[in-house]
């Protein structure tokens, strides 16, 4: 698995105007490829009369999902250069559609390689990017008397606390770098003179 990866950070649309043609590139967050199409799907529709309405999307946290489409284009001037910004920029779980109104101007391949690319990095940097950690999921059981201060010491020191379930015992539950582990463990021991336990989970993404 990856460390982290590079996502948008909201949905949006990016409007340039190239040689009279409109560029509209919308950009989404997409978890899965049928978000991915889903969000293509609801573009066009709201775009029935462009002349084109291209797109890529890479999904995984390791890219293993990448499509693109020049949807009429001529082959490799739109989707590839969209798709090769996105990889450019390290960008994953994300979905791209360049919408285009024809404004009587051609612009040749090389022109439409450089415009389709282009008003995907411009998107990008106007909607703004941000970075997924990967981190381990762990589960901290502790007793009740030393639940709060506990609590306290662990958002302090900025871990995750992602939840705090209380019943015999409290779990608080967080999510910490790999190579934190160890570290974490002897802190904690200290921290509750050893009376509290660590369970580590599976793996997850969230907020560098």
């Amino acid at each position: 698995m990856q460390d982290q990866y590079r996502t948008v950070a909201r949905e949006g649309v990016h409007e340039s105007e190239i040689n009279r043609s409109r560029f509209l590139c919308s950009l989404a967050p997409a978890a899965t490829e049928e978000e991915a199409q889903a969000f293509v799907a609801r573009i066009r529709k709201e775009h029935p009369t462009a002349t084109h309405n291209c797109y890529a999307y890479v999904i995984g946290a390791d890219a293993a999902v990448q499509k693109a489409s020049d949807d009429g284009e001529p082959g490799g001037t739109a989707g590839v250069p969209m798709l090769q910004m996105l990889l450019r920029r390290e960008m994953r779980y994300v979905v791209a559609v360049v919408t285009r109104y024809y404004g009587g101007v051609k612009l040749g391949a090389g022109g439409l390689i450089r415009a389709y690319g282009g008003v995907v990095g411009e998107a990008l940097d106007a909607l703004g990017t941000l970075t997924r950690q990967r981190f381990r999921l762990a589960t901290v059981t502790v007793d009740h008397q030393r639940a709060g201060k506990l609590e306290n010491d662990l958002r302090a020191t900025g871990r995750a606390v992602r939840e705090v379930t209380y019943a015999d015992a409290v779990t608080i539950g967080i999510g910490l770098p790999d190579a934190d582990v160890d570290a974490f463990r002897s802190w904690l021991a200290d921290a509750t003179a050893g009376t509290a336990t660590l369970e580590l989970g599976g793996e997850a993404y969230g907020d560098a």
